[in-house]
């Protein structure tokens, strides 16, 4: 079928392109797909007011969510957001809310599916891989693709404190989750076709629900506008090599271990480096503790949170990307450094480790904190001792990254739907 006769239904209850996150990339998914097909969006009055102020018109459907929705919403987030954010137990209690969503997409849509009025029903936020769909139901002649579901990374085993940082004490909920959400197996046992994220979820969803290996595919969660690509990356003239590391500033991101990394370098190579952190969160407090206990005040600065458009400035600028985050799922971050030139030192541990290769980076198994501390020191000092080698990652890293270009991923969707139409 043509791509522009397509007709397509797309549920994507986060979708906001003034924020950040899944908000963001679901908005993208959603603006990359509809310049090829025909699409009418399903999603969350609370994102109308972005969406309208787009140039662009849209067919958007907006759900809207009861009185009682806001003042639980409210309940919870004060419940669970004491000193920081306890994600587990923001997830569980927030469901209901989801479901609302859930169940009125379900009712609006049901006839207009059942009637033929789309070709194909793809359903892509919430991400993780616990929310069930109603609207699979109706897709008894249409045909439902799900995802990019992406998540349930564990943490390393030789992280245990980490993990209790974040709660991971209370992940048993995610497993309850599946057996006594309503239609959450029913969602996946009757897509016609499910995306995993990456290659741990892809595991994950065949083996929880024992699907044919046909019935899922691996599609890599994440994207770059194409603003971000940086076709003359060249050797920066800084007197110093830049460090970088972008991200919240929790636990698990480990801007931590790339502090204590630059304590371990040979005072040669330290001279030499410049490591800026750009980010805000519950952390920032503690890792300036730790950069003058290690009085390394003379090699690293905070530049705070800052936009996303403006994160393009600190990459362009910067010669190495410094990410070693234990648990990533999408790490967007980690695709933006590399669309400018970055060459890449990452825990290989969840999405972040299928982006970079040996040609555009390093990834360091995260044995334990003091294995990943040592090994980011040795990354480190090896990419600054060598500029060819940083020149030729650097290139590398580009033409890796030209490959998650939001039109690009766009296109490969377009190319599953047109497969999965023709059935």
């Amino acid at each position: 079928m043509n791509p522009q006769n397509i007709k397509a239904l797309l549920v994507i209850e986060q979708c906001n392109p003034e924020w950040a996150s899944v908000p963001l990339e679901g908005y993208n998914y959603f603006q990359g797909i509809s310049q090829l097909v025909d699409v009418t969006l399903v999603t969350h009055k609370r994102n109308q007011e972005a969406i309208e102020r787009l140039p662009e018109k849209h067919k958007v459907i907006y759900i809207t969510e009861g009185k009682w929705a806001t003042q639980y919403y409210k309940m919870a987030e004060q419940l669970v957001a004491k000193g920081k954010v306890n994600w587990p137990l923001y997830h569980a209690l927030t469901y209901p809310i989801y479901e609302d969503f859930n169940r009125k997409v379900y009712r609006r849509v049901k006839k207009d599916i059942e009637a033929g009025q789309y070709d194909i029903v793809h359903a892509l936020t919430p991400m993780m891989p616990r929310y069930p769909f109603k609207v699979v139901q109706a897709c008894q002649n249409t045909p439902f693709l799900l995802g990019p579901v992406n998540g349930g990374v564990p943490f390393p085993p030789g992280f245990r404190e980490t993990a209790r940082k974040e709660n991971a004490n209370l992940n048993f909920l995610r497993a309850l989750g599946r057996y006594l959400i309503p239609g959450y197996r029913q969602t996946y046992l009757q897509a016609d076709k499910v995306l995993a994220g990456s290659s741990y979820t892809l595991d994950l969803v065949k083996n929880l629900f024992n699907l044919d290996r046909d019935r899922v595919d691996l599609f890599y969660e994440n994207g770059i506008p194409e603003t971000f690509v940086n076709e003359n990356s060249q050797l920066s003239s800084n007197d110093k090599v830049k460090l970088l590391f972008v991200g919240r500033l929790v636990p698990y991101k480990c801007a931590d271990v790339v502090v204590e990394a630059i304590s371990l370098l040979p005072e040669d190579i330290r001279q030499q480096v410049e490591f800026t952190i750009v980010g805000g969160g519950e952390e920032e407090a503690r890792l300036k503790n730790q950069v003058r206990e290690l009085n390394l005040e003379a090699f690293v600065q905070f530049a705070g949170w800052v936009k996303q458009k403006e994160t393009l400035q600190y990459y362009r600028t910067s010669d190495i990307f410094c990410f070693p985050s234990i648990r990533e799922f999408g790490g967007a971050v980690v695709l933006e450094a590399m669309a400018s030139g970055l060459p890449c030192i990452v825990a290989n541990n969840g999405g972040i480790g299928e982006y970079v290769t040996e040609e555009n980076g390093f990834k360091i198994d995260p044995l334990s904190r003091e294995y990943l501390v040592k090994e980011t020191a040795d990354k480190i000092k090896t990419l600054v001792a060598n500029p060819q080698l940083r020149e030729q990652m650097s290139l590398n890293a580009i033409a890796r990254a030209k490959e998650f270009v939001w039109s690009n991923k766009a296109k490969q969707m377009v190319e599953i739907y047109q497969e999965m139409i023709s059935v």
